[in-house]
C-alpha cells in the first residue's frame, strides 16, 4: 500500500563529502517495504526543488520505526537533502516499485556500482534469513569510493574492484576473478551503473544464470504518470517506477 507520510530526520552519517545516509523517524507505523523498493522524497523548504527525489531504501526498523537512504549528493535536491536540521519534516511517498525476487536459492552473488549498492542491505537481511550464501562483488574507481564494506561482511563475503587497484582487484567489476572460472551461483542480482548491469547481465545469460537488475532511470513522479523513465522490454516500453525498479535481465532490451 503506498502511503505519503511525514518523518523527522533524526541523523546523518557522511560517508564523504558526497555521499551519506540519512535516517528518518515516523510517530506512525511504517509501511512492509521489501528490498528494491524505493520512496520519492519531497526536499523541504526549497520551491526551486519542485519534484521529489526517488531513492533506494537501504534498510528500515520497525521496532524503532526509522528508515534509512543512503544519498550520493550530486545536485541542488540531493545536497539540500543533505543539510537538513535534525528534527526537521522530510514527506515521502512509498513503498513504491516492485522488488527482488527472494526465492530458495543455495548461493548468490550481488554486484553493486556507485549509488547501486543502497538496496542491497534489505536484500541482503531477506536472503540470511532465507540460509542463503550471499557473495558481494563492489565496484568503484578508487577506495575513497567503497562505502558500507563492514555492513555488507554481515551477510556474506565481499569482494571488491577497483578501477585505480588502490583496494581489491584492478579493473572494471566484470574483469574480477570471478567471473573468469566456472560460477556456482544460482542467482545473480545487481544495480548500478547501465554499462555494468549490462556486461553483468551478458556474462549471466552465458553461464545460464538468473540475473536480476535494478533499474537506475529518472523516476520523477513514481506512479507512471509522466513516463520519464520508460525503458524498452520484450513486452514492450514500460515504466520502470511501476514494472520495475527490478526486472529479469532477459526481459530488457539493452
Amino acid at each position: 500500500m503506498k502511503r505519503v507520510q511525514d518523518f523527522n530526520v533524526v541523523g546523518y552519517n557522511w560517508l564523504n563529502k558526497d555521499n551519506y545516509i540519512i535516517t528518518l523517524s515516523s510517530d506512525s507505523d511504517i509501511e512492509n517495504i521489501d528490498p528494491g523498493n524505493f520512496a520519492e522524497i519531497k526536499v523541504p523548504n526549497s520551491p526551486d526543488v519542485f519534484l521529489r527525489r526517488p531513492i533506494s531504501v537501504l534498510d528500515v526498523d520497525h521496532n524503532e520505526n526509522t528508515i534509512k537512504f543512503y544519498i550520493k549528493a550530486i545536485g541542488k535536491g540531493t545536497r539540500q537533502l543533505g543539510n537538513l536540521d535534525v528534527d526537521s519534516k522530510v514527506s515521502i511517498v512509498y513503498p513504491l516499485g516492485n522488488s527482488f525476487s527472494i526465492l530458495h536459492r543455495k548461493k548468490v552473488l550481488i554486484v553493486g556500482g556507485g549509488s547501486g549498492i543502497a538496496p542491497f542491505i534489505m536484500l541482503a537481511s531477506k536472503l540470511k534469513d532465507e540460509h542463503t550464501e550471499v557473495t558481494f562483488l563492489i565496484g568503484a574507481r578508487s577506495k575513497g569510493d567503497v562505502f558500507l564494506i563492514d555492513e555488507f561482511g554481515k551477510f556474506g563475503k565481499v569482494l571488491v574492484t577497483t578501477e585505480d587497484g588502490s583496494l581489491g582487484e584492478k579493473g572494471l567489476v566484470t574483469q574480477h576473478s570471478i567471473f573468469a572460472g566456472n560460477m556456482d551461483f544460482d542467482h545473480i542480482y545487481t544495480c548500478g551503473p547501465d554499462p555494468m548491469m549490462k556486461a553483468v547481465a551478458q556474462i549471466a545469460h552465458e553461464k545460464n544464470i538468473l540475473c536480476e537488475a535494478s533499474l537506475e532511470n529518472m523516476m520523477a513522479c513514481g506512479i507512471g504518470a509522466c513516463l520519464c523513465c520508460v525503458t524498452p522490454t520484450i513486452r514492450g516500453n514500460e515504466c520502470v517506477c511501476t514494472e520495475g525498479p527490478v526486472f529479469n535481465s532477459k526481459d530488457l532490451k539493452w
